[in-house]
């Protein structure tokens, strides 16, 4: 891949995929130093029945297999929205050298956010952070699907804040 943008099209890509199967439309791909796609994935909570089928955490298993070596040195993981903090710890461990994230997770995210776990000193191995790359297709994906969740379910979007 020659840019962020790119990587994160192929990420938008997974998650398109991961909505139309029912699951939050999240997206990631893993990059070789070189700039070659390793793997890629989109959520499967919802269709494996497991909580850890995030994106980021089954990108990571598939390229760790596929290069039969758990430490991803080097490593570019590009993923739609900001991880939370059991995925951020994972790309930590993995040795990810460099994450590139869509949407900022104000709730959960675990990468510059709420709290900062890829870039925390005290953990032997810190994270590069480029974030809002392709912020608004990911945020629109994300906004889209839980509209149409909301709609399913009977129920109002919520109402828009107050101006001042």
């Amino acid at each position: 891949m020659s840019t962020d943008e790119e990587a994160m099209r192929l990420a938008l890509a997974q998650a398109r995929q991961a909505g139309e199967r029912g699951d939050v439309p999240v997206g990631a791909v893993l990059l070789s130093p070189a700039g070659a796609v390793l793997a890629r994935a989109g959520n499967r909570r919802q269709v494996d029945g497991d909580p850890t089928a995030h994106a980021e955490i089954l990108t990571l298993r598939r390229a760790g297999v596929e290069q039969r070596d758990w430490r991803l040195t080097g490593c570019t993981l590009v993923v739609t929205l900001e991880p939370c903090t059991m995925c951020a710890g994972a790309i930590v461990l993995a040795r990810v050298q460099r994450l590139v994230l869509g949407a900022w997770d104000e709730k959960a995210g675990a990468c510059g956010s709420t709290r900062d776990v890829v870039r925390d000193s005290r953990l032997n191995h810190q994270v590069q952070v480029t974030g809002g790359v392709l912020a608004g297709e990911s945020t629109h994906l994300l906004t889209e699907f839980f509209a149409a969740r909301r709609q399913a379910a009977g129920q109002a979007p919520p109402e828009p804040a107050a101006s001042g």
